[in-house]
């Protein structure tokens, strides 16, 4: 190696949150520009398949009734997801706490998500009516499954051998919860809320479609009915980009509280894969 080869400064690598922003939305944006490309070559008709360009001028031409609709989807979305949270911590506890609950409430969890959301959805419709309470309720069924689970796999996965450690120096049980298993639990807690962000929309927008009197679902459901396609997918857009930036804000939160679990060394590894 030549001493002015030696010399050479190292090339900058680009900035983290370059290196994960950036595949998506290139894939984004490909995906996007060949629906352009089918839609205004293929000769299907704006009816069977609108452009992009179709679509933004459905969005700007409705964006009166379309912000009253998110707002609606966001507030049953919120709460739902607020009492998920809690219901499914609840149970993730009880489940470690007592060996009798979870060998109880584990199969009882499998079980429940073998009902289908659509098929429960009339009934808390006829039950509680078309107000806000069934499009929560249905939020919270899609939603607190995997927190559950997920939060309790994770406190039961804390290290044995520390947990014998601090019993044997006399910790009482809320000690080692504190210092070892919700520690342990908390990247399987993240990991169950960035599954249940993602569903929480879709819960409401289906209690909206069975029977709600505002939200993206009933936008969806009568441009469906006027054969708007166009509008249609202005629904289907929303609702993605709303389920990608609430899977974000729990990744940056993640991200924030758990430091230690992002390590600079686990850091290094991911850069020196050589993907960029």
């Amino acid at each position: 190696m030549s001493v002015s080869a030696a010399i050479q400064p190292r090339r900058r690598r680009p900035p983290r949150w370059l290196q994960e922003s950036a595949p998506p939305l290139l894939l984004t944006a490909f995906a996007v520009l060949t629906w352009h490309v089918i839609a205004a070559r293929s000769g299907l008709s704006d009816f069977i398949l609108p452009s992009p360009t179709d679509v933004a001028r459905a969005g700007w031409e409705t964006r009166d009734l379309l912000a009253a609709s998110i707002g609606t989807t966001m507030l049953e979305t919120i709460i739902g997801l607020a009492v998920a949270l809690i219901l499914g911590v609840a149970i993730a506890a009880a489940m470690d706490l007592s060996t009798f609950l979870r060998r109880a409430l584990y199969p009882i969890l499998v079980a429940s998500q073998t009902v289908q959301i659509l098929a429960i959805a009339p009934l808390l419709i006829i039950w509680f009516g078309f107000g806000l309470l069934p499009k929560v309720i249905i939020v919270v069924l899609v939603c607190f499954f995997p927190l559950a689970v997920n939060t309790a796999d994770g406190l039961a996965s804390a290290d044995p051998d520390l947990v014998a450690l601090l019993r044997s120096m006399g910790a009482r049980r809320r000690q080692i919860w504190r210092v070892v298993r919700l520690p342990a639990a908390l990247p399987s807690f993240f990991s169950g809320l960035r599954v249940a962000v993602t569903y929480s929309v879709v819960g409401a927008t289906i209690g909206e479609w069975v029977g709600g009197s505002a939200g993206l679902g009933l936008y969806m459901l009568r441009s469906k009915n006027a054969l708007a396609t166009d509008q249609v997918f202005v629904a289907i857009v929303i609702t993605t980009a709303i389920s990608i930036g609430l899977f974000a804000l729990v990744y940056l939160i993640e991200r924030a509280s758990l430091p230690w679990y992002y390590s600079a060394q686990r850091s290094e590894q991911w850069e020196g894969s050589g993907i960029f």
